[in-house]
């Protein structure tokens, strides 16, 4: 996940540079707490870890709140889910046994157009 996270970060622009170092810590810290979480036995060593972890995951978290999806946005992309669903349960059977699987395909994009 961290290896991923870097390489889309590797061709940042010169007005995200300062923040691809902070991403990075971030992601790191929650990979490191999540792996470290999995052990069956915690000594008081890993409990440190595990609260250094999550400290520094809370403390850089923020760097991800720019690519949050608003609530309005998400309320909207659901209406719209729910309008193409009521659309497509609305059509008459027979019209949708006759069309093949590709054309119905194409018949949704055109709808959702």
């Amino acid at each position: 996940m961290l290896a991923v996270l870097a390489s889309a970060l590797r061709n940042a622009d010169s007005s995200q540079y300062h923040d691809v170092p902070l991403a990075v810590q971030c992601v790191s810290a929650l990979v490191d707490f999540a792996l470290m979480a999995q052990y069956h036995s915690h000594t008081p060593d890993r409990l440190c870890y595990l609260a250094m972890y999550l400290l520094t995951f809370q403390q850089t978290k923020d760097i991800f709140l720019e690519f949050h999806t608003a609530k309005a946005t998400l309320a909207e992309a659901n209406c719209q889910v729910r309008e193409f669903q009521e659309l497509s349960t609305n059509k008459r059977p027979h019209e949708i046994r006759r069309t093949s699987v590709a054309k119905q395909g194409r018949q949704a994009d055109q709808e959702r157009l």
